[in-house]
């Protein structure tokens, strides 16, 4: 197995190390993990997809995250955009619409060692208001638009929001909305990315 990544689009010192950190291996089906370095998304349980690496480190890179910073990540998956960010962040709130992916999400970043993380079944369009506001929310579904809940719950100033941004059968691009004060988000659009579709819970 190749565990070098090719992360060429990316130069934060700290994300980089994250990804190396991260045994992505262990996040992809074991019948997949001859591949789990290849710069490509490979499919998961339930008819999800791990994204690829490259786009994983990307996303995380624009959050701009530091050692205290608390994230939202909306779309489990296998937990292994979640364990990138708890090598960087102080806290992860993760939110799984398929409690089967969630459950199994949760006990492999237990395994793991993940401590900073808490994973949660249901709506991420609601974002998670009680443990609200967060420096960073990382969404990894596409939708029309940017769900006005996620936005409020983005600290103010300087909270990033990273997400897919196309409705079904349309382009996406991956969209950053920044928190410049209480009444400004700045969006600035970033690469042209395809995901699964963000679904209420």
């Amino acid at each position: 197995m190749n565990r070098r990544l090719r992360l060429e689009e990316v130069s934060d010192p700290e994300v980089l190390r994250a990804m190396a950190a991260v045994p992505r291996e262990e996040f992809v089906p074991p019948e997949l993990a001859d591949a789990a370095y290849d710069d490509r998304a490979l499919p998961i349980a339930c008819g999800q997809t791990i994204s690829q690496p490259a786009v994983v480190a990307y996303m995380t890179e624009q959050l701009g995250l530091s050692a205290g910073s608390r994230v939202l990540e909306i779309g489990t998956g296998s937990g292994y955009q979640t364990a990138v960010l708890a090598e960087i962040a102080r806290t992860v709130f993760t939110i799984e619409r398929i409690a089967e992916l969630a459950d199994a999400a949760a006990a492999r970043l237990a395994r793991l060692g993940y401590a900073n993380v808490d994973v949660r079944t249901g709506d991420g369009t609601q974002g998670w208001p009680e443990a609200a506001p967060f420096d960073g929310i990382l969404v990894t579904a596409a939708a029309a638009v940017v769900p006005p809940a996620l936005l409020d719950q983005l600290v103010a100033p300087g909270g990033r929001l990273i997400m897919p941004v196309g409705g079904p059968n349309e382009p996406q691009t991956l969209v950053r909305c920044e928190r410049r004060s209480p009444d400004q988000i700045v969006r600035t659009p970033l690469w042209a990315v395809r995901f699964v579709p963000l679904l209420p819970g």
